[in-house]
């Protein structure tokens, strides 16, 4: 079995090392930077499999560092921070991290979720891909990570763009908030629901003519969401 590799960026070493070690005791092969320059640097030569990534970082902030990395992988980028208002996740989740972990944690915790998201990043990576997926004046590009509403390309983020492929590839099926924060976000045991509803708040503005009476992305009261594009 291939041995996964873990970046972990934070500026105070005794955490990072403790991590490191928690880690190392599961066998991962663990490496670790204490500034945000120098975890991307070492994210460019490591290529890790999965980042925890503090957000107070110096020389660049770990949002920053979180959104390079983004734009050239899809890694799991778990966030740690001492912020604990719901903006600053939404922040976080909304740049692309995959989970967002408040301090002080317990560094077991840390361990579950790091599983957790390489367990769904395998799931995912091992799906088949449609390339794309056309309802009526919509194109999800699942390849490209990109939507198109009347040929126009819709700015989206990747979790936005997980959270709709997802109901979409299940259209007209009822999926609860927790379904979609299981598969986007990949752990249930700490997640937080209103995250998905943020989300889906988001998508609907971006891809909805009337948000009284939406088009695509439906609510089911008491239940969840539901994709109604008619599929072309």
């Amino acid at each position: 079995m291939q041995e996964n590799r873990i970046l972990v960026v934070d500026d105070e070493q005794e955490i990072a090392e403790l991590i490191r070690d928690y880690l190392e005791e599961e066998h991962y092969k663990v490496e670790i930077c204490v500034d945000g320059a120098e975890g991307w640097l070492r994210f460019e030569t490591f290529r890790p499999h999965l980042v925890v990534l503090d957000v107070m970082l110096p020389r660049i902030d770990g949002l920053e560092v979180c959104r390079k990395i983004r734009a050239q992988s899809t890694v799991p980028i778990l966030l740690l921070s001492a912020r604990k208002s719901e903006l600053d996740k939404i922040l976080g989740l909304g740049l692309g991290a995959d989970d967002y972990v408040v301090k002080p944690f317990s560094p077991k915790e840390v361990v579950a979720r790091v599983k957790a998201q390489l367990r769904r990043y395998r799931q995912l990576s091992s799906m088949p891909e449609v390339s794309s997926l056309f309802f009526d004046e919509l194109e999800i590009d699942t390849e490209a990570y990109t939507v198109r509403l009347k040929n126009a390309v819709i700015s989206m983020p990747a979790k936005e763009f997980e959270v709709l492929r997802f109901l979409a590839r299940h259209r007209n099926q009822v999926l609860s908030r927790q379904q979609i924060y299981e598969h986007v976000w990949g752990f249930n045991e700490y997640g937080d629901l209103n995250t998905v509803t943020i989300h889906i708040q988001r998508i609907r503005q971006k891809i909805e003519n009337d948000l009284a009476h939406p088009r695509y992305i439906h609510t089911v009261w008491g239940v969840g969401y539901k994709f109604g594009g008619s599929a072309r």
